[in-house]
């Protein structure tokens, strides 16, 4: 039999055993109702939870009364008495039952299962063993679970060889079902309590600065704001496409020329890409415009919002992702993006043709494609050969203008504009303009993102008249910002995959 095969009969054994758990499972779940018990009630009063519970108790202190819910997650029964340990949402508690102290209810227990979730009334002690837990007065069955909860195998062979087979360690299965990740895996559950902070973190650093949290369109006639393909998707009522936002940028400017001064959104976007470690269709974008401010202000205010960010979800400036320490302590490095290039590359392509460009991507291996300009060649070139190098937060600024349509061209360099982009642990975190505001400089960059989409470039952007009308009424000098909240919720809980990041990400159909 070879691997492969012994792979499918270990599945397969397993898929037999799973079902026969349940079908004994349902078995007890009629037990129950013919005992007269409800297995799935409507309420339970909790006052406690198990992490305060375990840091609170003292030996000499008087007797705690709690009351606590939890889903079963060890069990051992004996004659008399029995243990079992429940975790709650802050984590797990040991139970003691006793038979002469919860009466009927401890022959109940006998029919309940790992996975199972109960709720528990009683007192506070330490066992002789030294461990916290209660002494169980009450035991309720509160939800009978059916589908026996994954658990670690030992597999031995002939040889005596001992495996350990641990059938929910397969990650597709872990993102498809969260909700059984979440229960077997609890560091999963840390991942997405730290990711809440640091929204949270990101939306009290803007709000104290007086800036305005808005919302903006999902469904958008015109899509804009970035270089990608989207999703279409059809109004009945309207007999019309509409377009799931890539970005939230010409409608956030939108509110800047009708006078707010700061505005901002932390939003999903939806792009029609691949999917890879650091790319989800469906994604979460802080973007943030402010009037009267640059891309070098911009920065200043990037590195000052992680560096709080940082502090508040991991308590220190320094984290660990992968074999790599770094560093969010302001300053951080800034390089021009041609810079880089000739730093790591040695190639100077400043004033380069798009033949000459596509000779130097050839000669370093890097793919292009006919539709590309000279942008999206440089662009190519950068993210091959520098980007995966540049662990520690950096700055790289001043892009070809090709790249960047939206952008205001640079103030003293011809052919550039004033953009960064913020790459940190090989990928980048966030991206940055001095705004384009002279209506007829955008128009113009729109006419040659035109042409670059009739030859064949699906990402270029499409002409909004709607957004050049808004421009010619008049918008400030203005900075902007995106920055990837699953990027970022990455590099601040050491996630090598924005999947691990992402409740549900998206995977194709279950067979």
């Amino acid at each position: 039999m070879n691997e492969h095969q012994d792979n499918n009969s270990d599945k397969e054994s397993f898929e037999q055993e799973q079902n026969e758990l349940t079908k004994r499972r349902i078995v007890e779940l009629e037990e129950l109702r013919k005992l007269g018990l409800n297995p799935y009630t409507y309420s339970f009063d909790v006052d406690s939870y198990s992490s305060d519970i375990l840091q609170s108790f003292k030996d000499d202190a008087p007797q705690q009364e709690v009351s606590v819910a939890g889903r079963i997650v060890s069990l051992r029964r004996m004659g008399k008495a029995s243990f079992c340990h429940i975790r709650d949402s802050k984590g797990k508690i040991q139970i003691y039952l006793k038979r002469d102290d919860i009466g009927p209810a401890y022959d109940h227990f006998k029919l309940m299962d790992m996975g199972d979730i109960v709720g528990v009334k009683g007192i506070v002690f330490r066992t002789k063993t030294g461990e916290v837990s209660i002494h169980a007065k009450s035991l309720e069955l509160l939800s009978k679970s059916i589908r026996p909860l994954p658990v670690v195998k030992e597999k031995v062979d002939e040889q005596g060889n001992k495996t350990v087979y641990d059938p929910f360690s397969d990650k597709e299965l872990r993102y498809r079902q969260r909700y059984v990740d979440l229960v077997v895996n609890p560091d999963v559950r840390d991942v997405f309590v730290k990711r809440a902070k640091v929204v949270a973190s990101v939306r009290g650093f803007l709000n104290e600065r007086g800036y305005l949290e808005v919302e903006t369109p999902v469904l958008q006639p015109i899509y804009g704001g970035a270089a990608a393909r989207p999703f279409v998707t059809h109004h009945n009522a309207l007999d019309f496409d509409f377009y799931l936002r890539i970005s939230d940028e010409l409608y956030l400017k939108r509110l800047i020329v009708g006078g707010f001064e700061g505005v901002y959104e932390i939003s999903k976007d939806f792009r029609n890409e691949g999917m890879d470690k650091s790319h989800n269709p469906e994604f979460t974008m802080l973007e943030l415009y402010v009037s009267y401010k640059d891309y070098n202000w911009m920065m200043d205010l990037v590195e000052q919002m992680i560096h709080a960010v940082a502090l508040t979800v991991t308590g220190g400036a320094r984290v660990k992702v992968g074999g790599n320490e770094i560093d969010f302590t302001p300053p951080w490095k800034r390089i021009t993006m041609l810079d880089s290039i000739r730093e790591v590359a040695g190639e100077n392509l400043g004033g380069k043709s798009e033949d000459e460009l596509a000779a130097i991507a050839k000669k370093h291996h890097v793919e292009v494609e006919r539709s590309m300009g000279a942008g999206k060649i440089i662009d190519s070139i950068f993210s091959e050969l520098v980007e995966p190098t540049l662990i520690q937060p950096t700055f790289i600024t001043d892009y070809p203008i090709e790249m960047s349509p939206l952008a205001k061209r640079h103030r003293s360099k011809p052919g550039l504009v004033e953009r960064f982009e913020l790459m940190c642990n090989g990928h980048e975190l966030a991206n940055a303009f001095s705004e384009l505001n002279d209506p007829l400089d955008q128009r113009s960059r729109f006419e040659d993102q035109a042409k670059l989409k009739a030859r064949g470039d699906e990402e270029a952007m499409v002409i909004d008249e709607d957004f050049l009308r808004a421009l010619e009424y008049g918008m400030p000098p203005t900075a902007g910002l995106g920055i990837g909240i699953d990027r970022l919720t990455m590099v601040l809980t050491n996630r090598e995959s924005i999947r691990d990041v992402i409740f549900f990400p998206q995977m194709k159909p279950e067979k």
